[in-house]
């Protein structure tokens, strides 16, 4: 899954980014207000951590701007800024949380995963479908109830499909979800992950569809 991270302070943007990226999950960098509202695919992001201090702007204008553009994706405000006022203006702009500085990262990412949960209409921890188990927050999968063993990226694209099953994903689909803009994309890079995970989860959950993509069964 994959997360944007606007922030200009580069020692904290790199410290974060290095836990989420260590929690399983692909971050990309936005150093300021104007990368924000030129980001090319805000469609495949699972969230947005949202500084408020920006030098070029305000994080709050730039929460209106992707709302008045229909961004769904849940937005996080993580700031220095506490008062009663800027938290009561950042959600009715549009944030689903309002996260002061500092935070530790075990309640950050407690917060995030609470937001994918709201996001997808569950209120269970865990993600389930077809007899696999998997819980994004202590970062454990079970098949029929017997433990997985997952790289990070099998973790990353079993989380992708049970949160789309039943639906097609392409290849590109499943890049663009897993892999930050600097990462290397290949597509037969995908075709190898999908072929370990399915040695893992068994073959029947995951069908091919040629020239489409895959579809994990319900």
């Amino acid at each position: 899954m994959r997360l944007l991270l606007v922030e200009d302070d580069e020692q904290l943007a790199r410290r974060l980014s290095d836990r989420l990226r260590g929690a399983g999950f692909a971050v990309d960098l936005a150093r300021n207000r104007a990368e924000g509202e030129d980001w090319p695919d805000m469609d495949k992001m699972a969230a947005v951590i949202l500084d408020l201090g920006l030098p070029d702007g305000t994080g709050m204008d730039l929460l209106r701007f992707w709302r008045a553009r229909r961004v769904e994706c849940p937005i996080l405000i993580l700031t220095a800024r506490g008062s009663w006022q800027d938290k009561v203006e950042g959600l009715n702009a549009g944030a689903d949380d309002f996260v002061v500085k500092p935070v530790r990262f075990e309640e950050l990412l407690a917060r995030l995963n609470a937001l994918f949960r709201r996001h997808a209409g569950k209120h269970d921890p865990w993600l389930e479908e077809a007899g696999i188990r998997l819980d994004p927050v202590s970062r454990t999968a079970l098949r029929d109830g017997e433990s997985l063993v997952l790289s990070k990226q099998e973790f990353r694209l079993l989380q992708l499909f049970l949160r789309r099953a039943g639906q097609v994903l392409s290849q590109g689909d499943i890049i663009e979800h897993l892999y930050d803009l600097d990462s290397q994309r290949e597509l037969n890079a995908v075709e190898v992950l999908v072929s370990r995970l399915r040695r893992k989860i068994g073959r029947d959950r995951i069908t091919t569809l040629r020239g489409l993509g895959y579809r994990f069964e319900r």
